[in-house]
């Protein structure tokens, strides 16, 4: 098929675009390549994919030195006419949108970058995908939407109107806007809460590298709630097992009045895990213990993540099987690779 990967210079895209390429789609990347952080981390993505930053120009697409099913474009989600035209030339099968603004903390100070990326650029996606025969769209939201729910773990069926950040509100919003478009043109989406993903080729403004930095140069970590938050950390490949599963799982057109086509899943571990005990992994990973700085509840923060897998594992069988210090092990080796730490 010919899928089109939004946020392909991003972590989670990088990933599902190498795989899907891997597995001989043909497959359009798309990046815009802002400055959230350091930009050589993805171009150095795009370059393991045979796409290398001085050939890089905006809205021009670039063939893979290394794949000819592999295709590379740097065009922002708000540039309407471009986006369109890339839609209208290239007739997509599959729709993939991971592009977004990322970042809880970061949308606390600056909520804009949100809006225009994550509720603009999705109607754009929205838009295209209405006008160009999409046969499925697949889109990234968060569990962040569950804000600071109190049933565990989270279910696809709890309320989720109490976003606590910006970043949380405008992947609600992206949820609302599917499914209305799902509902009115017939379009096949699946959404997906993803939870708190990990792992080689990582953001770097997320905690195993921001935790590894601090241990390995001797700095102290900044622990929010004195440790008493847990995550339902995520392994990339169990992450882009799943989505490759979803990938054929297209939602059936039904002609029930108000059936929609439109799934909306968790996929997580299934698995919460203590900070403290997350850093004690780093830890024995790295072979050096960390100083850590204890600090309150952050804004926008919440107290626990815990992902209920059970609709996804039973629509496509999805069952991680990465335990958090096999992810570890394998996060730290890419680590010290790529950063050259002995």
């Amino acid at each position: 098929m010919k899928v089109l990967v939004t946020g392909a210079a991003g972590f989670i895209g990088f990933h599902i675009a190498a795989k899907l390429n891997n597995e001989n789609h043909t497959v359009i990347g798309l990046d815009v390549i802002n400055e959230y952080y350091d930009k050589d981390l993805k171009f150095n993505r795009l370059a393991e994919l045979g796409v290398y930053k001085q050939d890089i120009r905006y809205n021009e697409m670039i063939i893979s030195t290394s794949s000819p099913n592999f295709s590379f474009i740097q065009l922002d989600l708000k540039d309407h006419d471009g986006l369109s035209e890339l839609f209208i030339k290239h007739k997509f099968d599959i729709v993939i949108n991971l592009a977004a603004q990322a970042g809880v903390r970061y949308s606390i100070t600056n909520p804009m970058a949100y809006i225009d990326s994550n509720i603009v650029g999705f109607m754009n996606i929205l838009e295209c995908c209405r006008h160009n025969d999409i046969k499925h769209l697949i889109y990234a939201s968060s569990s962040s939407v569950y804000g600071m729910n109190k049933n565990i773990p989270f279910s696809e069926s709890d309320v989720t109107d109490s976003p606590v950040s910006i970043y949380a509100a405008t992947k609600k919003s992206n949820e609302l806007m599917a499914y209305t478009y799902s509902h009115l043109y017939k379009i096949p989406v699946t959404g997906l809460r993803f939870f708190t993903v990990y792992g080689p080729w990582g953001r770097p403004d997320m905690s195993p590298i921001l935790f590894a930095n601090a241990i390995i140069s001797g700095e102290p970590i900044k622990v929010f709630n004195h440790g008493n938050l847990s995550r339902d950390f995520t392994y990339i490949d169990d992450i882009v097992d799943g989505v490759n599963q979803l990938l054929c799982a297209i939602p059936p057109i039904s002609e029930e009045e108000g059936k929609p086509p439109y799934r909306l899943f968790n996929i997580g571990n299934n698995s919460p895990v203590e900070l403290n005990y997350f850093i004690s992994v780093i830890e024995n990973a790295l072979g050096k213990k960390a100083l850590k700085e204890m600090f309150p509840m952050q804004k926008g923060d919440v107290y626990k993540t815990y992902a209920d897998i059970d609709a996804l594992k039973n629509s496509t069988g999805y069952s991680p099987s990465t335990s958090i210090e096999d992810g570890i092990q394998k996060f730290i080796i890419w680590y010290k690779s790529y950063y050259k730490i002995n």
